[in-house]
């Protein structure tokens, strides 16, 4: 099997000279869940296969090879290019198949693909077969992209940070189940109080949301009901005033289906935080030893999470040839709507197009150095300076430190050393 490396020096030279290459075979492929639909043509549009049906088996895969091998042999093709089309996960075992048999893959977004189909025959009708075709139309035209296959460790770190975001999105809904339905319905003022010990607000949740039930307690009780040991003159005087709400509150009447309800919600919480803490625990331990990973846990900011996140995106850094096409993944790229009288007068905001998840990781980074890091602290406030009064300035400035420091870890990946200051140019 060639190495990532030789893959991506394949993928450039492709990507340099397919316009008008009568050397390529083509063959654009709709992708589904069990069946696919493929087309094979040149990219000066010459039709060899309008319609070719692949089943997602090895044979399907195997006689899919054999008929391509078939076709280069009959017209003389000295190359041969599979685009796919990223639906679901779908694309994966084919993907997979044809890269450990050497055949170069790459693949076509899906908003490029909508808008070139129009572009064909001025109609938006969808099928398999015109979908395979546009598929090797956009190739043709050398737009696509590199299609990345991970080695073994960072398959499983993605899967692992797909586990965790949707454990964190069930979390995120039982928390507001829990807030705007049942706290909201029977003891509303505690909304006012949320924030500030989710703990304490759990137990009040699970044990005494009634306020009518709080009301028969003295202060005492209810603290020793809520909490398991005193934090200190803060906790004690939240909880007071929690205990003293309760006594004017206009909460609705408790059901008996109440405890139930509470009970599984609660529970629920907790047991998907202990399931993200595992989760989380076997991605550090999946990286443990990894070169990259140790380079990147030496940039301020960036914990195990963040590194995790950034080396899944990444992937192999040499597939990048400039900080252009990084910032892009991420969707921290700038842009603007030039056109028209406003070009000269128009803002460029950053795109928001590429990977949400690594710019949210990288803002979190660039906020967390910015505020502990004193290296960091100083090229912040170096990016501040004279415009401290402009408003939203410090939200901006942190995106652009987010942006410097995405390029600080690919650089460093590449060069596999640890981060040195200087990287900032703080003078």
């Amino acid at each position: 099997m060639e190495t990532d490396l030789s893959r991506v020096e394949r993928f450039r030279q492709f990507k340099h000279e397919i316009r008008g290459n009568e050397r390529y075979l083509i063959i654009g492929i709709d992708v589904a869940k069990d069946r696919h639909h493929a087309f094979l043509g040149t990219a000066n549009g010459r039709t060899v296969l309008r319609r070719l049906a692949v089943e997602n088996s090895r044979n399907g895969f195997e006689h899919l090879g054999a008929h391509v091998q078939f076709q280069m042999t009959k017209h003389g093709f000295a190359e041969v290019v599979f685009g796919v089309e990223p639906t679901s996960v779908y694309h994966k075992p084919l993907a997979e198949y044809l890269i450990e048999h050497e055949f170069l893959v790459v693949y076509v977004t899906n908003a490029a693909i909508k808008h070139n189909r129009q572009l064909l025959d001025g109609r938006w009708d969808k099928n398999d077969t015109k979908d395979a075709a546009n598929v090797a139309d956009l190739v043709a035209q050398g737009k696509c992209h590199y299609y990345d296959l991970p080695n073994e460790v960072l398959k499983d770190v993605r899967s692992l940070l797909g586990v965790r975001r949707r454990l964190k999105r069930q979390l995120h809904s039982a928390r507001m189940r829990i807030r705007n339905n049942l706290a909201a319905q029977y003891f509303p003022e505690l909304d006012k109080f949320w924030n500030k010990a989710e703990e304490e607000n759990l137990a009040i949740v699970r044990w005494c949301l009634d306020p009518q039930e709080i009301r028969q307690l003295n202060f005492t009780e209810f603290f020793h009901r809520v909490t398991s040991r005193s934090k200190g003159a803060r906790q004690h005087e939240r909880l007071r005033r929690i205990w003293e709400a309760a006594s004017t509150s206009i909460g609705c009447r408790v059901g008996k289906a109440l405890e139930v309800e509470t009970k599984i919600l609660v529970e629920e919480v907790k047991q998907t935080r202990e399931r993200m803490a595992e989760v989380e625990q076997a991605i550090r331990a999946r990286l443990t030893g990894l070169p990259h990973y140790e380079v990147l846990l030496s940039i301020p900011g960036f914990g195990p999470y963040i590194c995790a996140v950034v080396l899944a995106a990444v992937g192999n850094p040499h597939r990048f040839e400039n900080r252009s096409q990084l910032l892009k993944l991420a969707g921290l790229d700038l842009s603007a709507n030039r056109s028209g009288k406003r070009s000269a007068t128009a803002v460029p905001v950053i795109s928001k197009s590429g990977k949400a998840d690594l710019r949210y990781a990288l803002y979190q980074a660039a906020l967390v150095a910015s505020s502990f890091n004193e290296r960091v602290m100083a090229y912040y406030r170096k990016l501040l300076r004279g415009r401290e009064r402009e408003k939203g300035i410090r939200t901006k400035m942190r995106v652009k430190l987010a942006a410097k420091l995405l390029v600080i870890a690919w650089t460093l990946m590449k060069n596999k050393e640890p981060f040195n200051p200087s990287c900032l140019n703080i003078d």
